[in-house]
């Protein structure tokens, strides 16, 4: 279950963490999720990026932040160009940060930041579909998007993905979710008035049991900032670990 040797243009696909201390990341993750760790030198004195799996299959990375980038996690959606997709990003109101690039032979990506600030990435794949494993615990399994303006960002990557948003039967606070064809492929919400961050992406990672890992996150030096509450379908919490990284826990129904 979970397992993946492609991903249709529009689906997330990957993530990977900027960090300040790679080797407390590492050591927190490992210890989290039970990863194993493949240090890939990066051209340059750039360091390693290091690649994490589980089972034996690529599921998510990490690599030394660059001076004045933040720590966090990135989410990438693929895309059959990575250049089309940034022209279309700048067409429909969004900001490119740089121009598309090749990564090595595992592909070429673009950073778009949409209209309400919120940075993702476009993956065209080449050697890398990105990750090999997901929907179950210790892999990708949700992107969030908290944003100020959920209108605003909803219009823009519909034009630019072809996504559908459909807001969530529930109790409020208000949930969309975003669906690539018949498929869900993430959430959005609106951000709290007064909320003093950016618009960003929140990548979720299953669990089998997120009240266990909320104590075991602190355990191993990070910290629960919300904690566990059911939601329909299972259980979340969100978390920081100790370099930084702000991330999500889901425990429940999994997609195939």
């Amino acid at each position: 279950m979970g397992a993946r040797t492609s991903h249709a243009p529009g689906t997330f696909s990957w993530t990977d963490l900027a960090t300040g201390d790679a080797d407390a990341a590492k050591r927190f993750y490992t210890g989290l999720f039970g990863w194993e760790v493949d240090d890939r030198p990066m051209p340059g004195d750039a360091g390693d990026y290091s690649m994490l799996l589980k089972d034996g299959k690529e599921v998510a990375a990490l690599y030394p932040a660059r001076e004045g980038q933040p720590t966090a996690w990135a989410s990438y959606v693929t895309v059959e160009s990575a250049d089309s997709a940034a022209t279309r990003a700048t067409d429909v109101g969004g900001t490119l940060l740089g121009e598309p690039f090749d990564v090595m032979q595992a592909g070429r990506m673009a950073l778009i930041q949409d209209p309400t600030g919120a940075v993702v990435a476009a993956w065209e794949p080449h050697g890398s579909i990105g990750a090999s494993l997901v929907n179950t615990p210790g892999s990708l399994t949700l992107n969030q998007l908290n944003t100020s303006d959920p209108q605003k960002a909803g219009e823009f990557y519909t034009a630019l993905f072809g996504w559908r948003t459909e807001e969530m039967a529930g109790d409020p606070p208000p949930y969309w979710g975003i669906y690539n064809g018949d498929r869900m492929n993430g959430g959005m919400m609106e951000m709290p008035p007064g909320m003093d961050a950016p618009s960003h992406w929140l990548v979720y990672f299953g669990s089998e049991d997120v009240d266990a890992d909320a104590a075991r996150i602190g355990e191993l030096g990070g910290q629960v900032v919300l904690e566990p509450m059911d939601v329909p379908g299972g259980r979340i919490l969100a978390a920081q670990d100790p370099t930084g990284g702000v991330f999500g826990l889901f425990a429940g129904r999994f997609d195939d």
